[in-house]
């Protein structure tokens, strides 16, 4: 049996409106983005969504909105030291530093009690990160960056669909920048979207997306006469072409948005199912004691499933490569639970950071992994991969 890691759901809606794009000719941003955006907003309850081409980019733009409120290059931004690496990336692109901070072992997050000893006189804003679908504590963090007066931006590229405390993901904060990859709940193949309930915010974010103009509105009825723009030429200069702040060219396209309405219909069928299998795995997983281990679903909170973390305990008589290197020899594709990012990989060695800095997330980095989820999988997929585990842990018992 073959056990796949991710999967997408292209609706027939969604080749529909594809072709049709193509058929129009009009296959850069258009009105398949704009209702894509408005359909987004809606579902999370936010006022705005800005749809853009990644994950990555979404974290990015909403970095750069706060130049507009005073930030500097090389202000720095808190984020934890284990996810993965796009939301380092991001902070580095948008012209700040990673303010790391470790994370708890049985959440994954950013660990709330060790935020505040990293804040200083150059932090602006703190971006923590709902890793797996598994929210982040935002009561908490919240609460700081009230006391301290910092940005919230919520890295939900893996939550779609996660409530915290009945809020969803992307809502807590001053934004929130969630990912449409093809593995994930709501998907464009590729593309990101950023939320917000703040109009300044997202008219800045459709500058930014557009090489930083003045001009970034679609022309409408209001503003036009004839084919005119009343607003287009002014003191001498054409609008469209003047540009206001360092931008990045990072518009969604047509197709993506067609793609991504059609996982809009279909979005809670999906992640029931998601939701599902992951009770489902975290359920059975108690059989393999405290040798395999992975999160607890809390009363108060939904996971919005990206994947299923095992983390292997330290006296398990096998190794994460031994276990891992079984389950893809039975079809069952694993990724490693990514590791700490400024002790674990060459890119960050310029800061500076020892081994040891970031005791949690080095560990979950030696010895996590994670499994799909997805809603292409069935009970069938899961028995099968329980079944293989089992067989693993019992020729090491």
């Amino acid at each position: 049996m073959r056990y796949p890691f991710g999967t997408i759901t292209i609706t027939d809606k969604a080749k529909e409106l594809v072709n049709k794009a193509l058929e129009s000719k009009r296959v850069s941003q258009g009105k398949y983005v704009k209702e894509f955006e408005e359909r987004f907003a809606d579902l999370i309850g936010v006022k705005e969504a800005v749809a853009v081409t990644s994950g990555t980019d979404a974290d990015t733009l909403a970095l750069s909105v706060l130049y507009d409120y005073g930030a500097k290059r090389g202000d720095n931004v808190i984020i934890p030291s284990l996810t993965f690496v796009a939301t380092a990336n991001s902070v580095i692109n948008a012209g700040f530093v990673p303010n790391f901070v470790d994370v708890e072992r049985d959440t994954l997050n950013i660990n709330p009690e060790r935020i505040k000893e990293k804040i200083n006189e150059d932090t602006i804003a703190i971006m923590p990160v709902h890793l797996m679908g598994k929210p982040a504590d935002m009561n908490k963090i919240s609460q700081l960056a009230k006391q301290y007066d910092l940005k919230v931006i919520e890295d939900a590229a893996e939550a779609h669909g996660t409530k915290y405390h009945g809020r969803d993901a992307g809502t807590m904060g001053d934004m929130g920048a969630f990912s449409l990859y093809l593995a994930h709940i709501i998907s464009s193949v590729e593309g990101g979207i950023i939320t917000t309930d703040n109009k300044d915010y997202a008219k800045i974010l459709r500058s930014l997306r557009s090489h930083g103009r003045w001009c970034s509105c679609s022309p409408c009825r209001m503003n036009i006469t004839g084919d005119y723009c009343q607003r287009r030429f002014q003191d001498g200069k054409d609008m469209r072409f003047t540009f206001q702040r360092i931008g990045y060219s990072t518009k969604m396209n047509e197709l993506e948005a067609a793609v991504g309405l059609g996982t809009l219909d279909i979005y809670h069928d999906i992640l029931e199912k998601r939701i599902g299998n992951l009770d489902y795995l975290i359920e059975n997983l108690q059989e393999f004691g405290p040798i395999l281990q992975t999160f607890k679903k809390e009363d108060y909170e939904v996971i919005g499933p990206h994947a299923f973390p095992i983390i292997l305990s330290e006296d398990a008589p096998f190794t994460r490569e031994q276990y891992a290197q079984h389950l893809e020899q039975n079809g069952i594709e694993t990724r490693v639970l990514f590791d700490s990012i400024p002790t674990g990989y060459d890119s960050f060695k310029f800061m500076g950071h020892t081994r040891g800095d970031f005791p949690e997330s080095e560990y979950i980095g030696e010895k996590g992994l994670h499994i799909g989820v997805h809603q292409d999988l069935e009970n069938d997929h899961l028995d099968y991969f329980l079944e293989k585990t089992r067989d693993f842990v019992g020729l090491h018992s």
